[in-house]
């Protein structure tokens, strides 16, 4: 089963390469096309763009550290899933994601002289460009993150409901004990 999420993953990866493959060869940097325009605003664009950075552009221009970094998390991603120390589908789920993003964005800093190809324009909310390999990373990450929180409300509730077991089962105990009548001897 572990394999069928990392078949997954690169299933996002070719899907991703394909993407960014359109764009380029298609269109020039700084290339717009309007997809969704509502009387004069602009609602969703393709807009051609090349970031030397993370998301929002933070970290412009520090390629190898971007690179190393995710390298390191591909490969302990990928340690836990080949290992089976992950076995919840929606943990492989996240992991899944996250190794498609990654790893496509890691293609675009390796073999694109550390520049990362971005087309993605949702201009009614001024949002940054994006490519399809972020989609993937972001919802796998918030995927992740969503999970590890109802889980640890989960495991929360439980600990709480055996403490309360448990207290109720002691005074049942002690109540028991104390109205048992006296035997004298």
């Amino acid at each position: 089963m572990h394999y069928i999420w990392l078949l997954i993953s690169a299933v996002l990866v070719g899907i991703d390469r394909l993407t960014k493959w359109a764009v380029v060869t298609n269109m020039e940097p700084s290339d717009t096309i309007h997809l969704i325009k509502i009387g004069d605003t602009e609602v969703l664009n393709l807009y051609y763009t090349l970031n030397n950075g993370a998301a929002f552009s933070r970290l412009s221009g520090k390629t190898l550290f971007l690179i190393i970094i995710t390298s390191l998390v591909i490969l302990w991603l990928l340690f836990l899933m080949i290992s089976k120390k992950v076995h919840r589908p929606v943990y492989l789920a996240s992991i899944s994601l996250i190794l498609g993003g990654g790893i496509g964005n890691l293609i675009d800093r390796i073999f694109n002289s550390g520049l990362v190809v971005d087309f993605i324009d949702v201009r009614i909310i001024n949002f940054p460009i994006f490519n399809f390999a972020d989609i993937c990373a972001v919802c796998g990450a918030g995927l992740l993150l969503l999970t590890v929180i109802v889980d640890e409300i989960r495991e929360h509730k439980r600990k709480k409901l055996e403490k309360a077991s448990s207290e109720a089962e002691e005074k049942a105990e002690k109540e028991t004990l104390e109205e048992a009548p006296e035997t004298e001897e």
